[in-house]
């Protein structure tokens, strides 16, 4: 059997739609504003052909440089011969969704500026804001008092 090496090959399933989400996009889709440097994740919305990224760029995430009226330009990261390059893609909006990867960031940036605000006003005494990694637990001493071992019971023939 030939085997089909196509622009848009072997994406039946990369491309698919969940359950019950078939037809046309809302038009809170277009709706939504996007802004130069917002972090966006490329999802192919396959009932909209029109300004379809290529199948490699379905799930990655990029930086938006540029803002058209029914696209935007993203600047992705993309591995060539083991360098990495950065390649500027058009995308129409419904491919497009802003990406949570910053939310914790962010949110991380806000309650360590509400703490040293607190700080200097005299209600919150100072703490380290630095992230530090996930440290192992605790040692503890297992207590066995208290614990009963069962043993089998011999097999007996006469029933």
């Amino acid at each position: 059997m030939p085997h089909s090496f196509g622009y848009k090959a072997q994406t039946r399933t990369l491309f698919k739609k969940r359950f019950g989400t078939k037809g046309a996009p809302n038009t809170t889709t277009f709706l939504r504003t996007f802004k130069r440097g917002d972090y966006v994740d490329i999802k192919v919305n396959s009932s909209v052909h029109k300004g379809m990224p290529f199948k490699y760029y379905h799930g990655r995430t990029g930086v938006i440089f540029n803002v058209n009226k029914r696209a935007v330009g993203i600047e992705v990261l993309k591995e060539v011969n083991g360098r990495k390059l950065e390649k500027r893609i058009h995308v129409a909006i419904p491919h497009v969704h802003h990406s949570k990867c910053r939310d914790e960031i962010i949110a991380r940036k806000l309650s360590n500026d509400e703490h040293s605000a607190a700080v200097r006003a005299g209600t919150a005494e100072k703490k380290l804001l630095k992230r530090l990694p996930t440290q192992p637990k605790e040692a503890y001493f297992y207590n066995i008092e208290g614990i009963e071992t069962i043993q089998p019971l011999p097999y007996v023939d006469l029933v």
